[in-house]
């Protein structure tokens, strides 16, 4: 359902979601709403809206049992003859926790016909909001999620730095502080575009020198291009 902006929903995600019958979305946990509901929800007020709580990177959930039941749920709802739609916040391809519940599907009801819809990710919305090149002819895009240390962040900086090489970091959320660091000892925090609830009505667009405060949201990612 892309990043946050309804605008930026497809034209496919839309009828997807007028024909089925169920909807099913995530949350973090029973007393938050769903960000990617709040997208669509013009489109799901006579629908069965269910969440399902999904485990994230929470550890007192056991990623397994919560994907597995995910899937007893939406199976019921199909058995029963009707369609349902799980919605996906950004990319279904990009760091989706939604793959888990189509992979068990798969493995476990064959018969059962499933189809995924490409969205917009907070990448290409970011790059497109700041007319930013994600990738040019000669050049490669690594993304990556945010290295929770010192070392490996340093590493990967140093790596991409000596080829035609943009790096994308995504999660950056609670490691700010560490990561504005090594953008000052690498010299890069001026090419460093910062990108915060794309899509949302709290976004902000702007170079890692702009950017004052100690804390990022959760939905954060940073693009640099090194040449």
């Amino acid at each position: 359902v892309g990043p946050g902006d309804p605008s930026l929903l497809t034209i496919a995600a839309v009828d997807a979601i007028k024909k089925a019958k169920v909807i099913v979305f995530p949350i973090s946990d029973d007393n938050k709403k769903s960000f990617s509901a709040e997208i669509v929800k013009k489109y799901t007020k006579l629908k069965k809206n269910i969440p399902i709580i999904f485990p994230m990177a929470r550890k007192d959930f056991d990623p397994d049992e919560i994907w597995s039941n995910a899937v007893e749920k939406i199976v019921k709802y199909i058995q029963n003859g009707e369609s349902v739609v799980l919605l996906c916040l950004g990319d279904t391809s990009i760091f989706a926790s939604s793959s888990n519940i189509l992979r068990i599907i798969k493995q476990n009801y064959p018969e059962i016909t499933t189809k995924t819809i490409p969205g917009i990710s907070s990448v290409s919305a970011a790059a497109a909001l700041n007319d930013f090149d994600l990738v040019k002819k000669g050049e490669t895009l690594i993304i990556k999620e945010c290295p929770s240390s010192e070392s490996e962040l340093t590493s990967l900086i140093r790596e991409s730095k000596g080829n035609k090489t943009v790096l994308v970091i995504l999660k950056v959320g609670k490691r700010w502080n560490l990561v504005r660091d090594i953008l000052k000892k690498e010299d890069i925090i001026n090419k460093s575009l910062i990108a915060l609830s794309v899509g949302m009505s709290d976004q902000i667009i702007q170079y890692a020198t702009q950017y004052k405060k100690d804390f990022m949201p959760y939905f954060s990612l940073i693009l640099i291009r090194f040449n």
